[in-house]
């Protein structure tokens, strides 16, 4: 053993590097804290208490927290003189819809709880196909050249048979035959009127509408969204088997054709952003569906709230990996906006999420719905009640529309959002 008392102890270096003096921490910082389930003793937690109690735990429980208090935000706000509620985007990808996730944003659809919706076309038609026949539990590790001879489509760990896309086939073509029946029916009307207004425009969200109307089952969400009056935005629609049915159709149909007007869906999907008292995004996944949504609010200098769920990374500069700061540059999101990116795949958390948000008992279907119908029929007796002077604001094809929907309105059919929007026209027109 050394005598030297300079070697008896540690090299201050070496202490100075380890034991850096510690400044105080910011008054009003939270100590890290997690579930406490002794507070629960007795009785079964909620999920909403559980959700709650994640806010300090650090990491992707904290941001699961924080979406959710960012959801229950888009949900409880009401503008101060209007009473307009959030405008609520929704976007997600299609392997969402193929996974049991469907009958979670089914609920929300079926509730109004979202305002309208972005998805891939692998989002309509896999919740179109779930409708004719089911998607099975497979395995991450089932040999591709072995699914491939049986016919059998592997998305992740589910599998969906060939058999499926042959009855989704079937039902289709009808609908498509008939569409562009209506199609060039009104063309021929036009021609004779010389009205050009006589002419029918598809575009993919009425095409979306039609399907959901056509399925006819509670099951879809494109039954409820077409039911409510949610449109659902679809960008890329040829992009699937969908687009593989529309391909067919036209040797099908030959020299007639569908014709499918996008032009007029990114107005109206902005236009919504634009006419929105409060904007709010969910997006679970990445790709075309974030980017629309993001892109529309551009339009309106940024949405207020955002919520993305995904499992991407920037590193390579993807949107999809893009967090919501990087939207914030663009004027996507407002520099003042309440954001969150939880890096979770979203079938594992966005149940907790809605669970915890937008299906808690003070929300429930019955007491949603009712405060709706309440706010709609408030909305309709403000129009009909509106002195001529008012209303002549408006064009008169406008002024014709609003008036034709107040009966249905006020019957609970239509939703009062239609004569809201016609009314703040002329405002966005001189936007």
């Amino acid at each position: 053993m050394s005598s030297n008392p300079a070697e008896a102890a540690p090299p201050t270096s070496a202490t100075n590097a380890v034991l850096v003096a510690s400044e105080p921490v910011p008054e009003g910082t939270h100590q890290v804290q997690g579930v406490d389930f002794e507070q629960y003793q007795g009785r079964d937690i909620t999920v909403a208490e559980m959700v709650d109690n994640m806010k300090y735990m650090g990491f992707q429980g904290t941001a699961v927290a924080e979406a959710t208090r960012i959801m229950n935000d888009m949900r409880a706000y009401r503008h101060p003189e209007s009473g307009e509620k959030t405008t609520i985007f929704l976007g997600y990808t299609s392997n969402l819809i193929s996974s049991g996730l469907r009958d979670t944003i089914r609920y929300l659809v079926r509730h109004r709880h979202v305002s309208a919706i972005v998805t891939t076309a692998g989002g309509v038609e896999e919740d179109l196909i779930k409708c004719l026949a089911p998607t099975y539990m497979g395995s991450f590790t089932a040999p591709g050249a072995g699914l491939r001879a049986k016919g059998l489509n592997r998305i992740g760990n589910l599998l969906v048979p060939n058999s499926n896309y042959c009855a989704f086939e079937d039902w289709l073509i009808p609908i498509l035959d008939k569409m562009l029946e209506e199609q060039e029916a009104a063309k021929k009307k036009a021609q004779q009127t010389g009205d050009e207004e006589d002419e029918l425009h598809w575009t993919p969200s009425r095409i979306i509408e039609r399907l959901g109307r056509e399925i006819n089952h509670e099951d879809s969400v494109l039954y409820w969204a077409a039911r409510n009056n949610i449109p659902i935005f679809c960008p890329a629609l040829t992009d699937g088997s969908l687009g593989d049915m529309l391909y067919f159709h036209t040797f099908r149909s030959s020299p007639q054709r569908l014709r499918v007007d996008i032009v007029d869906d990114v107005r109206r999907i902005n236009t919504m952003a634009v006419r929105a008292a409060r904007a709010g995004i969910i997006i679970l996944g990445g790709g075309v569906v974030k980017h629309h949504i993001a892109n529309a609010c551009l339009m309106r200098n940024g949405a207020e709230h955002a919520v993305y769920v995904n499992t991407a990374q920037e590193f390579d500069g993807s949107d999809a990996g893009a967090r919501p700061d990087e939207a914030v540059s663009w004027g996507k999101i407002k520099a003042d906006a309440k954001a969150v990116k939880v890096y979770a795949e979203a079938t594992v958390v966005f149940p907790m999420m809605v669970a915890a948000s937008f299906a808690r008992a003070d929300q429930s279907p019955a007491n949603s719905a009712d405060q709706a119908q309440k706010q709609d029929r408030a909305m309709i007796r403000r129009v009909s009640s509106q002195k001529p002077a008012r209303r002549g604001i408006l064009d008169p094809l406008t002024l014709c529309n609003v008036e034709r929907c107040v009966e249905k309105s006020l019957a609970g059919t239509l939703p009062a959002s239609r004569i809201r929007h016609s009314i703040r026209a002329p405002e966005v027109a001189g936007t």
